[in-house]
C-alpha cells in the first residue's frame, strides 16, 4: 500500500488532537488562510480547547484512545435565517451520555441509512451540488447523503425541508423516522441544499465520519422545533455569537465558512470548490475539493 503524503497546497492546522481554529467572528474572515505549503515551512499551531461552561464533561474523555475505525458516510444540515441584517444558525446540544462529541453544540445531522438511497424525493439535487458530491461518492450515494441530511434534521429538530410529492404519499412505509413527513405527502426538497464543506473525523475518535455539510435557508423548512433524544436546547443563535457556545472544533470551522458565504453569497449557477478537512500523518489539513 502506498504511503499517503501531504498534498501540495494543503493548509496544516495542527496535530494530534483536532482542527484548531482562530477566534475570528464568522463573516469577518475565513477561519483558514490558504497558502501552498511549498512556499514556506510547515509550522504547527498550538491546539487550544474552548472551556465548557454549561454542562459537565468527563475529564478523561479527550485522553481516551480508540482503535482505527473506517469513517462512515454522514450528512449535516446548517439552516440559516436572517433577522434584519443579523444571520442566525440552528444549533442543538448533544447529550452528555453520547460517546461522540458529548455536551457540544452542533448542527443537526447523522450517518446515512441504507434506505436513504430509496426514499422518494420531491425535487432532485442542483446539478452543481450533485457534481461536488460525486467527487467522493457515487450518484446513488450522493443522493442518499442529501436525503440523510433532510431526514436527520427532521428527526432531531422537527423541521421539514420538503415539498409536496406529485402523486401523494408513497405506498411503501419507510420507517418511523419519516412519520409526519412522507405520510403527509411531502418528500425531501433536495434542490434547496447547497454543499459547502466535507470533513473526515481524525483517527483515534470513538466514532469516525466522512461528513458532508449542507446549507439551506430556514424559510424552506416547515414545522415547529422540538427536542429529541439526539439534541437538546435547540435554538437559533446569532452567527457572531455562536462561538461562545461549547463547540466541536470542526463546527467552529464550518461556522466560519457559513459566515463567509452569508457575507459573499456564491453564484449558484457556477461550479465552485469547497473546503475538505482531513488528516494525513496526524497533520490536520484543509484542502480544496
Amino acid at each position: 500500500m502506498s504511503k499517503r503524503t501531504i498534498p501540495a497546497g494543503a493548509v496544516v492546522r495542527g496535530a494530534d488532537k483536532g482542527y484548531d481554529h482562530e477566534a475570528t467572528k464568522p463573516g469577518s474572515e475565513r477561519p483558514i488562510t490558504e497558502r501552498p505549503i511549498t512556499e514556506r515551512p510547515i509550522t504547527e499551531r498550538p491546539i487550544t480547547e474552548r472551556p465548557i461552561t454549561e454542562r459537565p464533561v468527563d475529564p478523561t474523555h479527550e485522553d481516551k484512545k480508540y482503535p482505527y475505525l473506517r469513517p462512515r458516510d454522514a450528512a449535516t444540515l446548517i439552516l440559516v435565517r436572517q433577522r434584519g441584517k443579523i444571520p442566525e444558525v440552528l444549533l442543538g446540544c448533544r447529550d452528555a451520555k453520547h460517546a461522540f462529541m458529548p455536551n457540544r453544540y452542533v448542527f443537526p445531522g447523522g450517518r446515512v441509512d441504507p434506505d436513504d438511497a430509496r426514499v422518494p424525493v420531491a425535487t432532485p439535487l442542483d446539478r452543481f451540488v450533485d457534481e461536488r458530491l460525486r467527487k467522493a461518492a457515487t450518484a446513488q450515494r450522493a443522493r442518499a447523503l442529501a436525503v440523510a441530511a433532510v431526514r436527520e434534521t427532521f428527526e432531531e429538530t422537527g423541521l421539514m425541508l420538503g415539498k409536496p410529492l406529485k402523486n401523494g404519499p408513497p405506498d411503501e412505509d419507510f420507517g418511523e423516522h419519516w412519520r409526519g413527513f412522507l405520510d403527509k405527502g411531502f418528500a425531501p426538497a433536495l434542490d434547496c441544499l447547497d454543499l459547502i464543506a466535507r470533513a473526515v473525523t481524525p483517527p483515534g475518535r470513538p466514532r469516525r465520519f466522512n461528513a458532508r455539510f449542507f446549507m439551506a435557508r430556514a424559510e424552506d423548512a416547515a414545522g415547529e422545533i422540538r427536542h429529541s433524544s439526539e439534541l437538546g436546547d435547540i435554538r437559533w443563535v446569532k452567527l457572531d455569537e455562536a462561538r461562545e457556545l461549547p463547540l466541536p472544533t470542526i463546527t467552529g470551522l464550518i461556522l466560519g465558512e457559513v459566515g463567509r458565504l452569508v457575507k459573499e453569497p456564491p453564484n449558484r449557477r457556477k461550479q465552485r470548490k469547497i473546503p475538505l478537512f482531513t488528516t494525513v500523518h496526524r497533520k490536520h489539513l484543509m484542502l480544496e475539493e
